[in-house]
This record gives structure tokens, C-alpha cells and sequence, in this order.
């Protein structure tokens, strides 16, 4: 079962790359920075913004 994610919590954070907005994927627990095309995982209910730790997108 996956955590949720607060949606007061989302509307603060920001990408650490480009600080533009970031989308949450429910069901792969990331965030996504559509500008950056990085996915960022939410691991245990707690989002890990850190470009090392993100996901490129195709």
C-alpha cells in the first residue's frame, strides 16, 4: 500500500532543478518535473528531491 501525498505539501514543492512546478504519478510514487524530464521517487511517503536520486524521462 502506497503512501499519500499531502496536497499542501505538493502545491510547496518545487523542482530542485529548474524550481518549476512538479506533478505527483500516484501510482509510480514520483514526482515529476516536466520541464527538467526528471521523476523524483517518494519513497515511505517521503518525496527524495535530489537530482542523483531522480529518474530521467524519456
Amino acid at each position: 500500500m502506497s503512501a499519500q501525498i499531502d496536497p499542501k505539501m505538493l502545491e510547496a514543492l518545487i523542482c530542485p532543478e529548474t524550481h518549476g512546478p512538479l506533478s505527483y504519478d500516484a501510482d509510480a510514487q514520483e514526482l515529476i518535473s516536466k520541464k527538467a524530464r526528471l521523476a523524483f521517487p517518494i519513497r515511505h511517503g517521503i518525496p527524495i528531491l535530489l537530482v542523483d536520486e531522480a529518474r530521467t524521462l524519456d
